[in-house]
């Protein structure tokens, strides 16, 4: 299973901020993170790439 934090998400997300995609990754719609640990909240990498398919397909990169 691929997880991913914040700084991966932000990639994702076409590098946006760090703090753009902490807020998109607080919105009610992006999926559960699977763990939260003390380095912050992580996510299946599927779970993800299937939410920017979905809601931001112009900034999907992987």
């Amino acid at each position: 299973m691929d997880l991913v934090g914040v700084a991966e998400i932000r990639v994702m997300l076409g590098n946006v901020s760090r703090q753009r995609a902490s807020v998109i990754a607080n919105q009610r719609n992006f999926p559960e993170p699977v763990a939260v640990l003390a380095m912050g909240k992580v996510w299946r990498k599927s779970d993800v790439a299937a939410w920017i398919k979905e809601y931001r397909p112009e900034s999907a990169t992987g």
